[in-house]
């Protein structure tokens, strides 16, 4: 089975803003691979993991009406050091308001060329078991679409 491409069903933008924030990453020596289901059942649109170990959560919106109604992102900032908005510059206004915590969650605007980090992210130190268990599911995900791309008769595993 082939994979479907990341981001599949969504606007095409939402896969643009999604290649500008990879340039970006790939850039600080930090590598990311989409759609990564999370233990608690969320799917997190970017996960990208440094030369540290550090993992860090890109959640990408590419409409003012899926930013604003978006009550679940903080479920994911248990499973990362960093959490970072991406949205395309007419958006970026909007993650200044206190919901979306500008203390806590960084900011990148992007488009499909490239990304820049508008508001730093805190850095949360993840608990040592915690990183653990996420960078091991991470390689083994990352590995699985590799086989999968390779021979398709793997299966492929979101």
């Amino acid at each position: 089975m082939i994979p479907p491409p990341c981001f599949d069903g969504l606007p095409p933008v939402a896969a643009e803003v999604a290649r500008g924030v990879t340039r970006l990453f790939c850039r600080q020596d930090l590598f990311a691979i989409c759609e990564v289901p999370l233990p608690n059942g969320r799917r997190a649109d970017l996960m990208g993991i440094d030369p540290k170990g550090q993992l860090t959560i890109v959640e990408i919106k590419v409409s003012k009406a899926d930013l604003t109604t978006d009550a679940k992102w903080t479920d994911y900032l248990e499973y990362c050091d960093r959490f970072f908005w991406a949205v395309p510059p007419h958006l970026s206004a909007l993650c200044e308001e206190e919901r979306f915590l500008p203390g806590e969650a960084g900011l990148i605007v992007a488009d499909r060329y490239d990304a820049a980090i508008c508001r730093a992210a805190a850095h949360r130190p993840l608990a040592p078991a915690r990183r653990k268990a996420e960078t091991l599911r991470f390689a083994r995900r990352a590995a699985r679409r590799l086989s999968a791309q390779l021979d398709p008769s793997m299966g492929f595993d979101r």
